[in-house]
């Protein structure tokens, strides 16, 4: 039982340390966007409220590899600026497909 007890534990810290991925919703950018609009997505204030408890923590906006998805990785890392994140630590990654929506990812230290 012990030795379950501690296996536990580990397996735990390992999960509590590993990144968290967030999807923004494609359908935010049908629309005009302010910094309440932001913080209505779900994802964006879950992804905003990790970081900030995290002291380190970086974000990575994951983008696909066409224009209009590099540009809304790009208005993404401006809104989550806004809204108290560094810019430093804020990076953007286009290693997704072009018809997969964003996804901010919280690594933490």
């Amino acid at each position: 039982m012990l030795r379950f007890l501690i296996s536990a534990g580990f397996a735990c810290a390992a999960l509590s340390a590993a990144a968290q991925t967030f999807v923004v919703p494609p359908e935010l950018w049908d629309r005009p966007r302010s910094g309440r609009v932001m913080l209505e997505q779900a994802a964006i204030r879950q992804a905003v409220n990790t970081y900030l408890a995290q002291p380190g923590a970086r974000l990575v906006v994951h983008h696909g590899s066409s224009q209009e998805s590099a540009l809304l990785a790009e208005e993404l890392r401006a809104w989550l600026m806004a809204l108290a994140v560094e810019a430093e630590r804020v990076t953007l990654r286009g290693d997704l497909k072009t018809s997969e929506p964003l996804t901010v990812e919280v690594v933490k230290p």
